[in-house]
């Protein structure tokens, strides 16, 4: 009996993670499509595996920055000043491209939606006010919250005071960070029913039927995301490396953007990532601190978001937008977006702040709003699905144009 069951096992195992998940995806479109009972059911897996990667994703990314910075040797590259500035020129386009494209296709919203709740930001100024904040909190409560931010800071910190100690200490912080990376690997063998219940669990409780109202604002929403994945990102990569992109942007789609789509959340993906990155053999001391950080500030899926729904709210209004206050908007959006959180949603509450640009009153703003949490099961999914891939797909190519330099 064991030998009957272990043939199909082995079976699976040899078609790898990416092929387990796709079946997991197959697998939750059934289940939710014959039993929404039990496909609600299931969604205990989901929320699980979710809730596994938070929990092991702050505790990651401080012992392996930590460890990365300590173990660092004087003279030895790095790339993340080749990162940050991807990031950013990554960001700009992509808000660039959203404002193209909600002048090629101007859209329309109903505005009779109920207010959202939540307590958007005031500006610009606020969000990098609450940044620095956030950089400076409590070590225990930055682990606790899921502040990367802060985590980032002190173990940055930390790493390059420990550079000093002895060989013994810093082996120690080798050895931890070796055992949580083995518990990541443990928690990322779980993605296929993780995925699975995610897919049943949303299909069966969402549906498709609340998207049909609003299916052309999402569709210049995903379409500027699905353009910035497969056109301007490449051409970055391309401008930066002078090498064939493709390849490598969809090894981070695979690798990355699929489990991001369905867990939305660029936190939760970081263990993920951090494992994709291993597996491209990049340089450790870059990506142990790129990744993170990019869940924090690398944001081009905000920034078309933010974009293109302020701009439908404006044209819904009948307000003229002059190229000069689009830019402006492009701008605004990017530095926006690196302040949003990395959790399902977070940039939706960033709009009332872009809208504000053209008078766009707050309690109409938060209409605008709620219909984004409308169409957020696939708006938030793509966003983070581009968020976090460009993570890697960035790291990857700043480390390999060093290497190649």
């Amino acid at each position: 009996m064991s030998a009957t069951l272990s043939a199909p096992v082995r079976a699976l195992n040899r078609l790898g993670l990416i092929a387990q998940i796709a079946i997991g995806i197959a697998c939750g479109i059934i289940v939710a499509t014959l039993s929404p009972t039990v496909a609600d059911s299931v969604s205990l897996l989901g929320q699980v595996f979710i809730s596994a990667l938070k929990a092991v994703a702050p505790v990651l990314v401080f012992v392996l920055v930590m460890a990365a910075i300590a173990g660092h040797q004087r003279g030895q590259p790095t790339h993340i000043r080749g990162v940050l500035t991807l990031y950013v020129i990554g960001t700009l386009i992509a808000a660039l491209v959203a404002v193209a494209a909600s002048f090629a296709f101007p859209t329309t919203l109903v505005l009779d939606a109920p207010q959202a709740s939540g307590n958007p930001p005031g500006g610009v100024i606020e969000i990098l006010r609450n940044l620095l904040l956030s950089a400076v909190s409590n070590p225990v409560s930055a682990l606790m919250e899921a502040n990367f931010v802060a985590i980032l800071a002190w173990a940055i910190g930390l790493g390059l005071l420990l550079r000093g100690s002895s060989d013994a200490t810093r082996g120690m912080l080798n050895d931890l960070s070796d055992a949580v990376s083995g518990i990541v690997r443990f928690v990322i063998r779980f993605a296929p029913l993780g995925i699975f219940g995610l897919v049943a669990g949303t299909l069966a409780e969402s549906g498709m039927d609340a998207l049909l109202d609003y299916g052309r604002l999402l569709a210049v929403i995903v379409g500027c995301m699905v353009f910035v994945a497969l056109v301007t990102n490449p051409l970055i990569v391309f401008l930066t490396t002078r090498q064939n992109p493709y390849p490598l942007v969809f090894t981070c789609l695979r690798g990355s953007a699929i489990t991001a789509f369905f867990t939305r959340s660029s936190a939760a993906n970081i263990p993920i990532n951090l494992e994709l990155c291993k597996r491209l053999n990049l340089h450790a001391d870059t990506y142990s601190v790129s990744i993170p950080l990019g869940a924090t500030i690398n944001m081009s899926g905000a920034a078309i978001t933010i974009s293109v729904i302020t701009l439908a709210a404006a044209n819904t209004l009948g307000i003229s937008v002059d190229f000069a206050t689009a830019l402006l908007l492009c701008v605004v959006s990017a530095l926006a977006a690196c302040g949003v959180s990395g959790v399902a949603g977070g940039s939706l509450l960033l709009i009332p702040m872009a809208a504000s640009l053209f008078g766009i009153s707050a309690d109409v703003a938060m209409q605008v709003v709620a219909i984004g949490f409308v169409i957020s099961v696939v708006q938030d999914s793509t966003e983070t699905a581009l968020n976090s891939s460009t993570d890697v797909l960035f790291t990857a190519a700043a480390c390999r144009r060093q290497n190649d330099a």
